[in-house]
């Protein structure tokens, strides 16, 4: 069984402060995924995770993600790659303290885009990782890009990209909120599933995450997520709350303490 998992930069990091790392949560996040593989042994992964207060706060400073020309957005772009490689360095190193084999394989050097879309990714890397028995992580990352010099591409933004070369069986997208509300910022009113089908009725109750979030928050990350389970028949998308305690672990196992996106 293969899985999608990310952690979201608002889970990571404190998004309301610049280049802020949740440490601990950190730590708890990977003793969990730890504890689950040993667990259930069929289960393979791919984790990714958000950039949060580390490469977001670049981005929007410099406006990486519609493009990039001239000298000062270049080094806007390279200060954006490394913000993001800081935070990779410090998800790494918890998931290593749980004593998981994950290994980086970042975006940057592998991937190329056209406006804003993945056109090649060599998966040879990835694969093998999985087939040996490594935990791959990839992360939302800086790649060059035909149309616009240079921009960004969101983790979901890369799982959608796989999701048709490896074929999950679930995409969990963890963060701070309990799942998707129809109701935000209000949180009176939880969605328990979506279909494209309802999609049109609940967008406008959506919202946006809160600070900054250059590759579009929620709405962003429904609409894409929904157009991939329209296209991919079978897979699901969960988004839920990585900070409930033993959220990961069920999502993990198959249960939907969210909100669930299916065809």
């Amino acid at each position: 069984m293969l899985v999608f998992l990310k952690l979201g930069g608002s889970l990571i990091t404190d998004k309301t402060r610049p280049y802020t790392p949740r440490n601990e949560t950190l730590e708890t996040l990977a003793l969990q995924i730890a504890a689950t593989l040993h667990e259930k042994t069929d289960l393979r992964m791919v984790l990714g995770h958000g950039s949060g207060s580390f490469g977001h706060q670049a981005a929007s400073q410099f406006g990486t993600r519609d493009g990039v020309s001239g000298t000062e957005a270049w080094r806007g772009f390279a200060e954006v790659w490394y913000q993001a490689s800081a935070l990779n360095r410090l998800v790494v190193e918890a998931l290593r303290n749980a004593n998981l084999p994950a290994v980086t394989l970042a975006p940057f050097p592998a991937v190329s885009a056209r406006d804003g879309q993945v056109t090649t990714w060599d998966l040879t890397p990835l694969k093998a990782a999985l087939a040996n028995g490594l935990l791959p992580v990839i992360h939302g990352d800086v790649v060059f890009d035909g149309k616009r010099g240079g921009t960004i591409l969101s983790t979901e933004n890369l799982f959608a990209h796989l999701a048709f070369q490896l074929h999950p069986e679930r995409i969990l997208l963890a963060g701070l909120e309990a799942g998707v509300w129809g109701d935000f910022p209000a949180r009176k009113r939880l969605l328990t599933e979506m279909a494209p089908q309802t999609f049109s009725q609940e967008a406008s109750g959506l919202g946006r995450s809160s600070g900054a979030d250059v590759t579009g928050g929620m709405l962003a990350k429904v609409t894409e997520m929904l157009m991939l389970v329209e296209k991919l028949p079978g897979l699901e998308v969960l988004i839920f709350s990585g900070e409930e305690p033993g959220n990961i672990r069920r999502a993990l196992l198959g249960e939907n303490p969210g909100t669930r996106l299916h065809s």
